[in-house]
């Protein structure tokens, strides 16, 4: 029996389909293993949102071949459809997949055996036009379902849709029958994930059905308790859906909706399809309506033509915003892009300046939030992650709890009253006093 292991780089959506190619080597025979287990077969699954993702790439490349040198390294993901043929130059490096390849490893490279030179198999991104079902499971508590790919959005700073090619979607008959499979093993979150989630209904170029359709239909599933919306962009984050959201039995008061700048200027550079007034009234409606909600944000810093005067129109405007925490992006350059041909480049010195000035606002951001919901009750579904002596977990408006540890704790859900902000940034609870029971 061969031992494949996988790695995994960059986000949910990623992590939902490395897990589903790892269940296929499990039905073919393979045993699946640690990274560090001296497997025969190692598939690392790529990002490139970053110049760093890319090193990382070659990093994990390095680490695979000195766990086992004579191993069987396939690279997938969307550095291995942006860059193919530099990663075949990588040493060590067996087999390089692109978008529309991926999910057909096992017809594509056999039994896995080692040539003279590296087998480039990615095809042109117009190619990957077919929608691959995925989703995680026995790796974390939580689920993460793949429930759209692709992009038709042009943001001047991306590469995913050469990455990952045109918006498509699975159905929602589909999804509610992967939502179904997945409720049976005794999961109790699902995060919805996707490239544009919000742009949801599209297959075969035509869209068929609606996102806010999906969100309606998941909420009628029996054996799961909560479903997440990984990220949506505000132009479709629409009043309907933060309605429903706000007397939904099981969708959970949190939105990450990315905003990449505050700044109407350089969101128009962007090409980004909001300006900063659509943002502020998306963020007021939903703490209108659930004001205990937890609000995440995207956002870029030294895009070019950012000035001193621009950045701090998006300081202030987040500094005044009624949001919880912030993901801050360092501008990097990439290849075939828009924005790498605009003037206005920002030193790469203020950048760094820049994006340390907005963690610092995001942690306050952060604690701020936490402080509010200080002596109020809420439903923390707790994971398999000790730290100390404590157990952690989050509750339904995604703050970080810890708890005293307790093994019957794990993967189930208990209503806890916050009781304070510990060292570590987390929220300490009274000891639960009650199990949630499902709906």
């Amino acid at each position: 029996m061969k031992k494949v292991a996988f790695y995994t780089l960059g986000c949910k959506l990623n992590f939902s389909e490395t897990s589903t190619i790892s269940r296929q080597f499990e039905e073919k025979g393979f045993l699946k293993v640690d990274f560090q287990e001296n497997p025969d077969i190692f598939i690392i699954n790529t990002c490139s949102v970053t110049e760093n993702a890319d090193k990382k790439c070659k990093k994990i490349v390095k680490e695979a071949k000195k766990i086992s040198p004579d191993s069987y390294v396939a690279i997938i993901g969307c550095y291995a459809q942006l860059k193919p043929t530099e990663i075949s130059e990588i040493e060590g490096v067996d087999a390089v997949l692109g978008a529309a390849e991926k999910f057909r490893l096992h017809e594509l490279l056999g039994d896995f055996a080692k040539e003279q030179e590296a087998k480039v198999l990615a095809s042109e991104i117009t190619e990957a036009r077919s929608f691959n079902n995925a989703y995680s499971i026995n790796d974390r508590t939580r689920t993460f379902l793949k429930v759209q790919d692709g992009c038709n959005y042009g943001c001047a700073f991306c590469t995913i849709p050469m990455a990952r090619g045109k918006s498509r979607s699975n159905t929602i008959d589909s999804v509610l029958a992967s939502a179904r499979e997945i409720a049976a093993t005794d999961v109790k979150e699902i995060v919805l994930t996707g490239v544009n989630i919000g742009d949801f209904g599209i297959v075969e170029g035509k869209r068929n059905e609606r996102f806010a359709d999906l969100v309606f239909a998941l909420d009628e599933v029996e054996g799961i308790d909560r479903f997440r919306i990984s990220s949506i962009e505000p132009n479709l984050l629409t009043n309907e859906i933060i309605e429903f959201a706000s007397q939904s039995k099981r969708f959970v008061p949190h939105f990450h909706i990315p905003l990449q700048s505050g700044s109407n200027t350089i969101l128009r550079r962007m090409g980004r399809r909001y300006l900063r007034e659509l943002y502020e009234d998306r963020v007021s409606k939903i703490k209108t309506l659930m004001p205990h909600a937890c609000i995440g944000v995207d956002v870029i810093v030294g895009f070019p033509g950012e000035t001193d005067e621009l950045f701090l129109e998006t300081y202030n405007f987040l500094n005044e915003l009624d949001i919880s925490y912030l993901h801050v992006f360092t501008y990097s350059e990439r290849a075939n892009t828009r924005a790498v041909e605009m003037d206005g480049v920002v030193p790469i010195k203020k950048r760094n300046e820049r994006s340390k000035m907005l963690r610092i606002l995001s942690e306050k951001k952060r604690r701020k939030f936490y402080e509010e919901n200080l002596g109020k009750t809420f439903t923390v579904l707790f994971e398999e992650d000790v730290e100390n002596g404590k157990m952690h977990g989050f509750t339904e408006n995604y703050i970080r709890v810890a708890a005293k540890y307790d093994p019957m704790l794990i993967n189930e859900l208990k209503v806890v009253q916050l009781d304070q902000i510990n060292e570590a940034g987390n929220v300490e609870v009274l000891e639960p006093e009650m199990v949630y029971e499902r709906h």
